[in-house]
Formats: structure tokens, C-alpha cells, sequence
């Protein structure tokens, strides 16, 4: 259910504007990794905040936040720097979204089973999404991260034991997997490969 939700809010454009590494009520800052609380920082100095109600139940659904400076014409105009988005209608941010000077996103934090705990960010350059980092089980901590070259994926990597290592590596050619790496002995080396035997 929570899926079509959030791609039924993709949907409306206006909402959602839609590695190797150790492993309350509002809107949220919610910086770097897929885990942290979603808290509500509030405005930051110099900042403004427009509140929208796109659900028309009475209660604000998104903020977005701007801060005034000078557009490639020289002429002062308000820059989008932040949206914070409220999916469910509970109360608190689902999805804050991060914007460069030019305005195009960033980053993008989700929790995506509502339980106020960011559980994957989404980087993104020149709008094209990068890398994915997720926490799979919860504990709070990144576990997988996806990347991506030219919009295709490329690489999968996982701590499955949770570590805070990566101990298995996916590596993607066109539309399937080519081979798949695990490191058995815990010192982040693949010990094992295995390929994709209808791999080209």
C-alpha cells in the first residue's frame, strides 16, 4: 500500500519534483546516509517556509523551504533548497528532498515504512540518480548500496551480517547480473566469485 502511495505523489510532479563504505512529528534534516530519526529542525536562519495542503485535509502536507539570492539574470528571486513531504497524513516527513543552487535535487531521504526512521537516500547528479543506500533490516544502519552509471545499474554491494562491512559484491552488465563476489573470511577481499553462467 505504501508504494502506491508514494508513486500515486510521484505522480502528482509537484511533490516528489519526481561503495565500498562502512557500513517526531514534522518535517526532517536528514543528512548522508539512509539511517537516521526523522526529527524537525524547523527553519534554518535566512530561510523561508511555504506550507501546502495537497490532500485538502486541513493539515500541511509539505514544506518547502527557500532561501532569497541572485538568479543567473542578476535579479533577486527565492531558490528552492529543501522539501519535505508528508506521504500518510500522520504527521511527519516521509521524504525531504535536497536542492543545488540551480535547484535541481540532490539528495533524497525516504522512510519508507513509516516508522520515523529514514531507511534509504537516493543521491543524485545533474538529476540522474547515482547511488542508493538502504537499511534493510532496520537496526539503523546502511547495509546495501546500489550504484548506478548513466541511469543503469551497475553495482550492488551488501553487509549481510552486519558488520559494518561490505561482504558482498553484485556486479551488473546491461540488464542482468555478470557475477557475484563474497568475502568469507571477513577481511573486505572477495574470496569467491561467481558468475552468471547466461551472462554475455
Amino acid at each position: 500500500m505504501k508504494s502506491w502511495i508514494y508513486i500515486g505523489l510521484c505522480a502528482l510532479g509537484g511533490l516528489a519534483g519526481c561503495a565500498g563504505k562502512q557500513a517526531s512529528p514534522g518535517p526532517s534534516e536528514t543528512e548522508g546516509n539512509a539511517s537516521g530519526d526523522v526529527t524537525r529542525p524547523g527553519k534554518r536562519p535566512g530561510e523561508k517556509v511555504r506550507e501546502l495542503d495537497l490532500n485538502r485535509d486541513g493539515k500541511t502536507d509539505v514544506w518547502i523551504y527557500l532561501v532569497s539570492g541572485k538568479g543567473p539574470d542578476g535579479q533577486e528571486r527565492d531558490r528552492m533548497v529543501r522539501k519535505e513531504i508528508d506521504v500518510n497524513a500522520d504527521g511527519r516527513v516521509d521524504i525531504t528532498q535536497f536542492f543545488d543552487e540551480q535547484e535541481e535535487k540532490v539528495r533524497e531521504a525516504m522512510d519508507q515504512d513509516f516508522d520515523g526512521r529514514i531507511d534509504s537516500t537516493l543521491t543524485f547528479e545533474k538529476g540522474i540518480n547515482t547511488l542508493t543506500e538502504r537499511d534493510v533490516d532496520g537496526n539503523g544502519q546502511v547495509d546495501v548500496w546500489v550504484y548506478y552509471e548513466n541511469g543503469k545499474l551497475v553495482r550492488k554491494e551488501r553487509d549481510t551480517n552486519g558488520d559494518g562491512k561490505v561482504d558482498n559484491w553484485e556486479y551488473w552488465k546491461g540488464d542482468q547480473v555478470d557475477r557475484i563476489g563474497d568475502d568469507l573470511d571477513g577481511d573486505g577481499k572477495v574470496d569467491r566469485w561467481t558468475k552468471n553462467p547466461n551472462a554475455d
